[in-house]
């Protein structure tokens, strides 16, 4: 999701198994262009020092929930914790959780009446996604340029 806008920018479905979110995270920053600074917000659950690691080396700041209680404490440091922006990406990412309500209640992606992750059911949540996005954007305020009216 991107935190301007609050629009689903990449999704994927894979099996749960503990490691397939980390790597498909990772898959997805890949994916992002430019070269600007990049920051990517996530749950306790990516609070793991591999993904950590392999964020900074793709030059993605991690603005990811510390989970302290974990053993050998959260790889999340203060240098990324102290700075405002990581504030406001712990507020914003759980704007995801609308797209996901979302698709649950509208979308019917809280069960599936499709088989097979590669084909039908992938493409059933892209394309719940995408609906997502449409319905937000047909409500956010549209930005006229100055002078456009005259």
């Amino acid at each position: 999701m991107e935190n301007r806008s609050g629009l689903v920018v990449g999704a994927v479905v894979n099996h749960a198994d503990g490691f397939a979110e980390c790597a498909s995270a990772l898959r997805l920053l890949d994916c992002v262009p430019g070269g600007h600074a990049k920051t990517v917000g996530a749950d306790k659950a990516y609070d793991t020092r591999d993904f950590v690691n392999d964020c900074r080396a793709r030059n993605v700041t991690p603005h990811v929930a510390r989970n302290d209680e974990c053993y050998g404490n959260s790889a999340i440091d203060g240098r990324t914790s102290r700075h405002a922006g990581y504030r406001i990406s712990q507020v914003i990412r759980k704007r995801i959780e609308e797209h996901f309500g979302w698709g649950k209640t509208i979308g019917r992606i809280r069960q599936t009446v499709y088989r097979g992750i590669k084909r039908r059911v992938d493409q059933h949540f892209k394309l719940t996604m995408a609906a997502s996005d449409l319905t937000r954007m047909a409500r956010m305020p549209s930005v006229v340029p100055q002078g456009a009216l005259q």
